[in-house]
Formats: structure tokens, sequence, C-alpha cells
């Protein structure tokens, strides 16, 4: 406090003097700040920033700092310890710190309350304003994720391009990139390397299979971004240069008739690992030419296209060409051989040039083998043989049918007279030769059918047993012309015919004979018809038979002998053998001295013996044997 003595005159006035105290504080903020403001810039999430602050007393007497209070997000005071007296001219500092909690700009204060013991605003406040800016970390990042290569040709080295980025707002540094993977290469980054945030950088890797197949590789990138390795991720497949391959790799075209075409399907395929172009193709040599091929056409790997390669001779003779291919394949030239030979128009010729059958029985056939000879240069296609005429025909010969140069056919011709008399015809084989229809004449005469006369007319069998047998004989006689006897049949199993191998041809005025036997199954009349089958003009011939089943004879060997005393009964012994063995033939113990056996068959020789059995069921030896013989029937 000053004071300050002032006079104050006025005319007529007495002089007044007075003192006035002034009271003076100290200059604006007896609290010095330095600095008095506080900006952290950015600072990124998750870390923080600090910076020191001076606080000064800079008046003349002692103030208490009471309080450091901050204010705004992620502001912070520390390194002070309150309250703290400052005495004129002294100092303490206090830290400021910023940790962002979330990115963007923030503000806040410092509020300093300090006491002053001798004023009169004893409690004062001084601000320090604070600013700072929270960014978020470093991120690293590669655009694309990852390359793949595709195929590459062995040879061939392509480069890819990826963007290396800073995709937060925190720089970041990159330290090392670790590039793993068998025939990739890396380029365009220097290392180490910082990215402000948003920033980025090109680099470039190249892909230079060394073999075929798969190939992976990475490229490892060290920083202190917040991803601190980055993978990036690296494919590919070595492939081999295209190759092209023909199939067939000639093509052989034969002969072909001179004013004719032929075609041929040629394949080219795609044997290697990448695709090629095919940029033209052309065929050389006399009479050759292809088509379906539209260039330029590109086969990818394993894909394959067809065409035509066509010969239309000019003349006749060998010729030769090729079809040479360029593409981009590894073998850029390719040549498929082509051969074929102009041939002269085939000619047929047969051989006989006619075909005589002579007689031939109405009702029978004869056969002739024609053939047919391609006596041309070139193939003969027969489409038709066409035959006229009554009775003849032909076999054989399966149409369409291709006869090469000198090759020949042969089938049959049949004549089959349907009357008697002379009878022609005509074979006309219809063909693409140069003579065509080629016409072979065909003759015959048919003549009149035989007969075949059977004797006797019937047969009758009489009385025959039943079980036996009884045969009789017949003749076939041919009349007028040979008879072939196809088969026979006849209506009644009873009756067999035998002793005619079938078929049989009898010349005329020839017999043969056969022989029928009649085995009755049941006793009574019975009766059948024996039928020949023939070329004859009476076939069939017929024979009648009939017979009569009797049963046969019954039979008894009568039995006796003398008693022998002590016995109860006796059994009776039989055989077809004299002297046995022996079966018992009675069923029961016989008590009578006779015995009845009407079990014999006729004409059969029987021997008999007997035995006496006593109370004690004992048997005798056998008795003298006796012979029965049993007539027939």
């Amino acid at each position: 406090m000053k004071s300050h003595r002032y006079v104050w005159t006025r005319p007529g006035c007495a002089v007044i003097l007075f003192n006035v105290f002034l009271f003076t504080a100290a200059a604006s903020g007896q609290l010095v700040v330095n600095p008095s403001n506080v900006n952290f810039g950015n600072v990124q999430i998750g870390q923080s920033a600090s910076q020191s602050v001076a606080l000064t007393n800079s008046s003349d007497r002692n103030l208490t700092i009471t309080q450091a209070t901050p204010s705004g997000a992620g502001f912070g005071v520390s390194g002070i310890i309150l309250p703290v007296t400052l005495t004129p001219g002294q100092g303490v500092s206090l830290t400021a710190i910023f940790a962002p909690q979330s990115s963007g700009t923030v503000s806040g204060n410092i509020i300093l309350d300090f006491y002053r013991p001798w004023a009169k605003r004893r409690s004062e406040i001084s601000t320090v304003p604070l600013a700072g800016t929270g960014i978020t970390a470093g991120t690293l990042s590669v655009n694309p994720s990852s390359i793949n290569f595709g195929s590459v040709q062995i040879g061939n080295q392509p480069t890819a391009s990826a963007t290396l980025s800073n995709t937060g707002t925190a720089s970041l540094t990159v330290s090392q990139a670790t590039l793993t993977g068998t025939g990739f290469t890396m380029s365009g980054l220097s290392l180490p390397l910082t990215l402000g945030g948003g920033q980025s950088t090109a680099f470039s890797v190249t892909f230079a299979p060394q073999s075929p197949g798969g190939a992976s590789g990475n490229v490892a990138f060290t920083s202190n971004a917040s991803d601190s390795t980055l993978n990036f991720p690296l494919s590919g497949t070595g492939v081999t240069q295209g190759k092209l391959t023909a199939n067939p790799a000639s093509l052989a075209f034969g002969n072909v008739q001179v004013g004719t075409s032929t075609s041929l399907t040629e394949t080219l395929s795609n044997s290697g690992g990448t695709s090629l172009t095919i940029s033209a193709a052309a065929a050389s040599g006399t009479g050759f030419g292809l088509s379906g091929l539209a260039l330029p056409l590109t086969l990818t790997p394993g894909q394959s296209t067809s065409f035509t390669v066509v010969f239309d001779p000019a003349a006749s003779g060998a010729v030769s060409g090729s079809v040479n291919i360029t593409s981009t394949a590894s073998d850029s030239s390719l040549s498929i051989a082509l051969s074929g030979t102009g041939a002269s128009a085939g000619s047929l010729s047969a051989n006989p040039t006619t075909l005589g059958f002579g007689n031939v029985q109405v009702g029978n056939s004869a056969n002739l083998s024609e053939t047919v000879t391609n006596t041309g240069g070139s193939s003969v296609i027969i489409s038709q043989a066409n035959v006229s005429g009554t009775g003849f025909s032909i076999s054989g010969l399966n149409l369409p049918i291709t006869l090469t140069a000198s090759q020949s056919v042969t089938f049959t011709a049949t004549f089959k007279p349907t009357a008697a008399g002379a009878a022609s015809g005509s074979l006309s084989v219809v063909s693409n030769a140069s003579n065509s229809p080629l016409n072979i004449g065909l003759s015959g005469t048919g003549t009149a059918a035989g007969t075949l006369a059977v004797s006797p007319t019937s047969l009758s069998f009489g009385n025959v047993v039943v079980g036996t047998s009884s045969s009789l004989t017949g003749t076939l006689t041919a009349g007028g012309a040979a008879v072939t006897i196809s088969s026979d049949g006849i209506s009644n199993s009873e009756f067999v015919v035998s002793g005619i191998s079938l078929p049989a041809t009898i010349s005329a005025g020839q017999s043969a004979n056969f022989t029928v036997t009649f085995t009755p199954q049941a006793s009574g009349a019975t009766s059948a018809s024996l039928s020949f089958a023939s070329n004859a003009s009476n076939s069939p011939t017929t024979q009648s038979m009939t017979g009569t089943g009797t049963s046969p004879t019954q039979h008894v060997v009568d039995l006796s002998w003398t008693a022998s005393p002590d016995v109860i009964g006796y059994n009776i012994y039989r055989s077809t053998v004299s002297g046995g063995p022996y079966t018992m033939i009675n069923t029961a113990l016989d008590s009578a001295t006779t015995y009845n056996d009407n079990t014999v068959a006729s004409g059969t020789t029987y021997y008999y013996v007997v035995t006496a059995v006593n109370a004690e069921s004992e048997d005798s030896g056998y008795s003298n044997q006796t012979e029965a013989v049993v007539p027939n029937p």
C-alpha cells in the first residue's frame, strides 16, 4: 500500500491537504504459468503424452497452491504434491498428461486454485488450457490381400503389383519383409519404411516357375503396427508351353476312284500346360484339301479340335502331300503327312458268265456257285442283285457289299422248278462299277416228278401176344424219275418203322425195303397209318396196318412130394439155374404136400426143391431137384 499526498486549491478557498492510500496488486496472476497453455498434438489411443508446466510465485508475498484439477476427457495431472506454499519468486512444476480414449481432438483445462492470505480476494484461480488429438494406432494392410499368378509357362516371369498401406492415423514403421517360396521375388520396397496415417507405398512380386506344378510362397511384413506381423500369401502354377499333337499322325486315303472324293477326320490337341493359338493351316499335294478349321483358333490345355481332310484325285496314281499347321505351340510348325492313290473306276466280272442248271425234277432244287470279282482299280459297292425268271433265286450275298480292287465274293444260285419245261432268267448285279448293271444269264429245265409206290399197301400182323413183337417187310419203288424220301411218320406208337435211313433217294425203277414191327402194349385190335414224305408227285405215300394184341398164356407148375414124418410143414424153393441158388416162393409154411406155382413165364425152365420144417422150426436139407419146362407161349 502506498500513500500519496495531494493539494487541492480552489480560488477563494483555503488549501486542503489529504492523503490517498492505493492498494496495488502484483502483475495479473501472481502465479505465473509457463507455458500458459499445453497442446499435446497427436497421441495414439492406448498411449499417453506428458508435458511439464512450471508454476512461479511472482508476487512479493507467499501464496499457497491448494488444488490442480484437470478437466477434459483423457487429461490428467501428476508430479505435484498439494497443497504447496511458494515464497516470492519460488517455483514448482507439475506434469500435464494426455491419454486419449478415442480418436478426435479434445480440449480441457488444468484449474489451479491458490490462496493469498494477505489479499482482499484471498482465493484465486489460474486456468491452463489443454488440447490434444487422439489418433488410432497404425494398421498395416496390403492390397490385394494375396496374389495368385495362375498358370505361368516355364521361362516366363510375370510381375504383379501390390500396395502396402497404413490404414490407421498413427505412423508405423515396417522393419522387415521376409519372402519365402520357390520362384518368387519381390522389389520396390526400401526398408525400414515409415508410413504415416493413411499413407501407402507400392511394391512388386515376380513369379518365375522353374518346374511344372503348383508353387506357394509368402511375404511376412514385420512392423510396429497393431498387427505386428502381416502375411501376404503368394501362389502360382508352373506349366509347360502348349504343345500341339495330331491324331492320327498321318492320313492314308488308300485307293480313291478318280472323279470321286474321300474325307478323313483329323484331330488337333493341346497336350501342353498353356493355351496355344493356331494361326494358319494349309494342305499341299495334288487333290488334297481341308475344311472345318476356323482360324485363328485358341486351344486351352487339354482341349482338342477336329477338321476334315479331303482327297479328290484328278488322275490315276499315287499322290502324297501334307497338312501344315502354324501355331504358338512349342512345335510351332506341325506337319501331318497325307497319302492316297487315284484309281480307275471299278469294274465287275462274273465267273461263270452264265449259269445252266440242266434238268431238275419239279419239287427238287439245284445249286450252283457264282463268283463276282472287282477287276477295276477302285472299290465297288454292290447295292442290289435282282433275279428274274420263275424258280430262280440266290443266297449268301449280303448287300450292300464293298469289293476292293481284285476282291471277289462268291454266292449261291438256286433253281427250283415248279413245273416241267425249260426256264430262263437273269441275275442283274447293280453297283457303282463302270459296267453296272452286270447281267448273268440263268437257265434250267424242270422235269416231271417221279411217283412212289409202297407194297403191300397194307400190313396185317394178326394176333401178337402183348409184350412180344412181330415184324413185316414193305417195299418202296420209284417210278418215272428218281424220288427222294425226306421223312416218315407213323400214327401209332405200337408200330415202329426201321431198315431205311432218311433222307434217301430211290432211282427210277429201283426199290428200297423197310420193316415195320408191331409190339402191342394191351389186348385188342389196333391199326395205324405209315406215311412217307417225298418229292414224288403222289407224296405222301401211305401204307395201312392192323394187328391184335392178345393176352399171354397163363402157365402153372403143379408140384407134389411124399410126406415126411414129424414135420409141421414145407418150404418150396425155385431157381432158373440148375443147382441153384434157390429162392423161397411160398409166403407161408405149406402144410400140404402139393404146391401150384402160377408165377412162371412162358419159354422158361425152372428148378425146384423142397425142405421139411419140424416143430422146432428147423429146416431139413433140400430135397432132390425137379425140373419144369414152361412152353412158349
